[in-house]
């Protein structure tokens, strides 16, 4: 705990299996009161490495419910934990868990609701290995982005997320995308209820273990990030009403 707030780290995770003893062994416990892995039915043995190496709260979904069904019982289960700071950390380690400590200390002390560790910030994304185009593909993306939302973030795209109880339960996640997509429409709910979004530099490692995704689903996820962004604008001026950010989740 810091300041009497409880920390629940999730760990959203397919085929982990090679990755996850690293994750969990720099994860600071001497802050964190519990982890939680959710395995979206993985191929490989994530399950039984999770128990192996004593994650008290491991899920695994019968069935494949993408990245962003996932992230839904990621959140709702650390909500029902008790969880009041609640950290996406990837188990791929492709994110040092080492920030954790930053990332946790801004919402324990009101600084900051949501923070995200971001690989744009500094030169942590091509030296860490990031592919190019996937960089380039990333920056244009976060450009069209700050525009449609009228904001200033580094990066909309990464999968290191710190939020506060408050958050979780003002935004209607549930009610979000069960793919990759998910992610930007969680940033927009946040925006959009008002809520500012800290950024800290975050160092990023990209190799064989770690995970990815293809052109395919890369260029279906760009379209629907920009959808996203054109839907919040249009909310914005009042010329759409779209469901995800007028409902919230807990009355």
């Amino acid at each position: 705990m810091i300041n009497g707030k409880k920390i629940v780290v999730v760990l959203p995770a397919y085929n982990a299996e090679q990755t996850i003893g690293k994750t969990y062994d720099e994860i600071p416990f001497e802050i964190v009161d519990e982890v939680v892995l959710v395995d979206d039915k993985s191929s490989d043995k994530t399950i039984e490495m999770a128990n192996k190496i004593g994650i008290k709260h491991v899920i695994r979904h019968v069935e494949n419910k993408g990245y962003g069904g996932n992230q839904k019982t990621c959140y709702n289960t650390a909500l029902e934990l008790g969880g009041d700071i609640v950290i996406m950390l990837h188990p791929d380690y492709q994110y040092t868990p080492k920030l954790i400590h930053s990332m946790a200390y801004l919402i324990a002390n009101d600084v900051y609701h949501v923070v995200l560790g971001s690989r744009i910030l500094g030169k942590g994304a091509l030296n860490g290995g990031m592919p190019l185009i996937k960089y380039i593909s990333n920056r244009g993306l976060t450009l069209i982005q700050n525009i449609l939302m009228n904001q200033k973030l580094s990066e909309y795209h990464t999968g290191y997320r710190a939020f506060s109880r408050e958050v979780l339960e003002s935004v209607n996640f549930n009610q979000n995308s069960n793919n990759f997509v998910f992610d930007n429409q969680m940033l927009s709910q946040i925006f959009y209820a008002g809520y500012e979004i800290a950024e800290i530099t975050c160092p990023t490692k990209y190799f064989k273990e770690a995970s990815s995704i293809n052109l395919k689903d890369s260029t279906v996820y760009a379209l629907g990030v920009l959808g996203v962004s054109f839907r919040y604008f249009l909310n914005k001026l009042g010329i759409i009403r779209s469901e995800i950010y007028y409902n919230r989740q807990l009355n």
